[in-house]
């Protein structure tokens, strides 16, 4: 069973800290607004203590679960309430009341509410929410939900992942080839250092089998130790059971056990590490959940120099990583069964074989076997459902439809609703609400990191942390989801860190159904439909409507929306005037929206997320100056090219990312921007395009981290003063908070200005050109004293062994791009000193200019290098010898070669590639090395 609600926590953090706010502000001197304040503040902070307690528990009684349903939704309306009050009187830190002084806000504030009636009625909402309060907190009295807190027994709960260890070898399904690769791992001590306990780690996916997995190597090469044991970890592990538990399948001599059930965990450590210290032992520590506990639990195991064996198996990257710190350890990343496999254990399980099954139903279970993903676990869950069915077509689609559903109904699938409950319900409450968040996106759909953690931020999910921004604390909540195994990355960068995420379909549909049981989101025309209940929808994910659907929509009451998310065609979708209370508003590639009434977007006053990107619009929809709490406007790939004019007067604006694609045009960037001091990244603007003045504002904006310009048509006269001052705007900025800066053109305007960039950026990590220029010579500020640039993208005319050298000495450089049009022939020397913390090298000959020129890797040089791309010119390295030095680089995991073999005879071609392979598979790593021929024929080696 897991813990129950979380999204609860989602609703009261914002609530709470608005509450705060008023009564530390101004708003607090009106007349009665501080009391009542006061009272709803203390009461509501009182149900968000029990409401934490309660969320711990497993199997809640059916009052607690209502209960925390009733405050859920008492919170949402309260917030509402708030900001319908704040909103009413107009915020005394804004716009222009803060230069008249307090004074003469409180008489405009106190005009306005008399002329307006707002205060009668916002003092009756607030009596009504005080009497909902009071009605909440006497529930709770007169059900005793205390008592039954304390009274719950937490009966026995059957572990989901015994069936693994017990399961018949006849059902396993491509789990040969790895369990005879670790056994061989396990038993082979030639490659140790000396004969050290050695550890493996099996990292994955919670139902990817890595129980099974372990289990099965435990079985293979038990018999080649001289004691053995397997034990299990609960994510609130007792380590000293864990430690007894081991001591009890280890032979040990009579008496060596006595008064086991008075040792702490100190002496339970000391009695097995006494047991083991002459024996060559194999361990198994399965589902480890924290690294604190393996810490633990490896001072059990002493070092005795018998070539003895521990076996961790974790659904978390940071605790395999604990695990396996010296040179000889092992990480086994768990992949999911390869189609062919799926397929045979899911027909074997039904059918007997894939033969049997009917045609009518092939096309369902590839349906099927796509939402498994591979997962063992799963494929074996719902092909027990459906062997318990009739083979009929209609069933499997329906079961096909709705197995988010069937996981809270059928007992066919308790056991994969568990394993995901497992990770579920690790996660801490802030945790656990960005991750049924992923209910917005459809199957299979990319989740852009830098979107997701944005929304989350205009939500209000998230709040500064130790000295941490929201934003830094979004990122490290989407990263530590990955690491917990919880979503997939996607686009892994230079530094190591996905850019982007899928959620496996299982672990969707599971937020899918939790979401839907807390009132989180509502999906309409994807995995499920408008619910019948009598709460309000809080946010909606709207991922296909049609007629029956819009009809339905337009039924429910859409005032208390907060958040609406659209895909597909949305001619159909209510007016935004229903939707007053929506904090994000995402429109992302959405079809026909031209068609689709933008005009009453001014009326979502407490919008804080727009998201317009690949809507093909043209022009930003007037109201959207009169959205001044708006932090994000995304209009990236769309044909805007200029921004109304009033877009300067939004002051909480920190992400104005216009369209940055060449291919649709590029946006000027407006006048008076400079007032715009919260814009923490801007992109897609056209330096040429605007004014000179506009261009010079950009030094104004102190806060700005990442800027992102297109240059076309530079270099005459005309646009001399825009170089200038993006010049002087780029200096000044690169004293400031800047860490990135990309400039983009689809011309060959001049860039020589950029060498003139000074003093150094002393916050730049990324500097990127994406032009068809090439600069004469690196920029004078690329030199060793700028410590913190890690990604480098740069054109260069020429490449010389001394601009190498040069480069080699930037001490923080993790990625190096190097495009060059050289027309020397003759080879480069890469020194064995250089480039210390280099991971990804690409050396890069364009395609529109002769020449010829390759690298040489001398021993020790880019000794962390992982992907290489280079050149390799066979008439140049017959002069030289057809060499690379590939084998000198340690951690060379994957590199490309491109063959140039104008001049070079058809052998000497041959000779190259075959040279290449040689030294492929000369390398320890043997790294995946691909060879690209001019005549586009790809060898891939080994």
């Amino acid at each position: 069973m897991e813990a129950v609600v979380s999204a609860s926590h989602g609703a009261f953090g914002p609530l709470l800290v608005k509450l705060n706010d008023l009564l530390a502000g101004e708003y607090a001197r009106l007349k009665g607004v501080r009391r009542e304040m006061r009272s709803l503040r203390s009461e509501l902070s009182n149900m968000h203590a029990a409401l934490q307690k309660y969320t711990m528990l497993q199997d809640p009684d059916i009052q607690v679960k209502a209960w925390i349903s009733e405050v859920r939704e008492l919170a949402y309306d309260t917030e509402d309430c708030v900001d319908k009050f704040i909103h009413r009187l107009g915020s005394p830190g804004t716009r222009h009341h803060h230069h008249r002084g307090i004074k003469e806000f409180f008489r405009r504030s106190a005009r306005r509410l008399k002329t307006l009636g707002s205060w009668r009625q916002i003092a009756k909402q607030i009596v009504e929410l005080k009497a909902r309060v009071m009605s909440v907190k006497d529930q709770r009295t007169s059900y005793k939900l205390d008592d039954m807190v304390c009274g719950t027994s937490g009966h026995a709960v059957v572990d989901p992942r015994l069936a693994a260890l017990f399961i018949e070898e006849a059902h396993l399904m491509g789990i040969e080839d790895p369990r005879d690769d670790l056994a061989k791992w396990a038993l082979d001590a030639e490659n140790s250092l000396g004969t050290r306990c050695r550890v493996l780690s099996i990292f994955g996916f919670g139902g990817l089998g890595k129980t099974t997995l372990a289990n099965e190597v435990y079985r293979k090469i038990r018999e080649h130790f001289h004691c053995h044991a397997f034990v299990s970890v609960s994510q609130k592990p007792d380590v000293r059971k864990i430690i007894k538990d081991i001591i009890s399948q280890v032979p040990c001599h009579d008496g060596f056990t006595k008064d086991i059930q008075f040792w702490d965990e100190k002496k339970s450590i000391e009695k097995l590490r006494e047991l083991l210290q002459d024996k060559r032992y194999l361990v198994i520590i399965d589902d480890i959940w924290s690294t604190s506990t393996w810490n633990t639990i490896k001072c059990a195991f002493p070092e005795n120099n018998c070539s003895s064996r521990v076996i961790t198996t974790t659904r978390i990257f940071d605790v395999a990583s604990s695990c396996c710190q010296v040179g000889d350890d092992h990480i086994y990343y768990m992949e999911p069964l390869s189609d062919l496999h799926s397929k045979k254990l899911f027909f074997n399980r039904i059918f007997g074989s894939e033969d049997c099954c009917p045609d009518i139903l092939k096309d369902l279970s590839d349906a099927i076997l796509r939402k498994c993903g591979g997962l063992p676990l799963a494929i074996i869950s719902i092909s027990g459902l459906l062997a318990s069915r009739p083979a009929v077509r209609n069933d499997w689609e329906k079961i096909r439809k709705s197995i988010g559903f069937a996981l809270d109904k059928s007992q066919s699938l308790e056991g994969m609703k568990s394993i995901l409950s497992l990770s579920y319900s690790s996660l801490t409450p802030n945790l656990k609400t960005c991750l049924l968040y992923f209910s917005n996106f459809p199957e299979d759909y990319k989740i852009e990191r830098d979107t997701l953690v944005r929304r989350w931020m205009a939500e209000g999910f998230i709040s500064e942390e130790r000295g941490q921004s929201r934003q830094e604390v979004a990122e490290n909540n989407f990263y530590e989801l990955i690491n917990k195994s919880i979503v997939q990355p996607m686009d892994i960068g230079y530094d190591g860190k996905a850019r982007a995420c899928r959620v496996h379909d299982l672990m969707l549909e599971f937020a899918i159904s939790k979401a839907a049981e807390e009132n989180f989101i509502t999906v309409l025309g994807g995995q499920m439909v408008l619910p019948n209940s009598n709460c309000y929808i809080r946010r909606l994910s709207v991922q296909h409507i049609n007629s029956e659907l819009a009809s339905t929509l337009a039924s429910k009451e859409l005032h208390h929306v907060r958040s609406l998310t659209a895909s597909g065609c949305i001619k159909q979708m209510p007016n935004l005037v229903e939707f007053e209370s929506l904090r994000v508003l995402d429109f992302e590639g959405c079809e026909g929206l031209k068609g689709y009434d933008l005009n009453n977007i001014n009326k979502l006053f407490k919008l804080k997320y727009l998201g317009l990107r690949s809507t093909c619009i043209s022009n930003v929809p007037s109201g959207v100056v009169m959205l001044h709490d708006l932090e994000t406007l995304d209009l990236r790939d769309t044909y805007i090219q200029e921004l109304p004019a009033g877009i300067v007067q939004l002051s909480k604006l920190q992400y104005l990312l216009t369209a940055r694609c060449v291919f649709y045009g590029e946006t000027t960037i407006p006048s008076g921007i400079g007032k715009m001091k919260s814009l923490c990244e801007i992109s897609g603007f056209n330096i040429t395009t605007s004014s000179v003045g506009a261009v010079e504002e950009l030094e104004n904006l102190t806060n700005l981290t990442e800027l992102h310009v297109v240059f076309n048509g530079g270099g005459s006269d005309k646009y001399k003063r825009h170089e200038e001052m993006l010049l002087s705007s780029l200096c000044k900025l690169g004293r400031y908070s800047l860490q990135s800066f990309r400039i983009q053109s689809k011309d060959s305007t001049p860039l020589d200005f950029l060498d003139s960039w000074s003093p150094l950026p002393s916050s730049l990590q990324l500097f990127i050109m994406s032009t068809s220029y090439y600069l004469p010579k690196p920029p004078k500020w690329l030199a060793p004293t700028v410590t913190s640039l890690t990604h480098l993208n740069i054109n260069l005319s020429e490449i010389t062994e001394e601009d190498i050298n040069i480069l080699g000495t930037m001490p923080a450089l993790i990625s190096l791009e190097l495009w060059f049009k050289t027309i020397r022939k003759e080879r480069l020397i890469v020194q064995g000193n250089g480039f210390r913390s280099l991971k990804e090298f690409y050396f890069i000959h364009s395609y529109y200019f002769a020449g010829a020129r390759y690298l040489l890797f001398e021993e020790g040089a880019l000794p962390k290098v992982e992907k290489l791309q280079v050149p390799f010119y066979v008439s140049v390295a017959e002069a030289y010898g057809l060499y690379l030095g590939i084998e000198h680089l340690p951690c060379l995991k994957d590199a490309e070669v491109s063959i140039y073999n104008e001049g070079a005879t058809a052998s000497e071609s041959k000779a190259a590639v075959v040279a290449i392979r040689n030294e492929a598979n000369a390398h320890p790593n043997h790294p995946r090395v691909t060879i690209f021929g001019q005549e586009k024929i790809s060898f891939h080696f080994p």
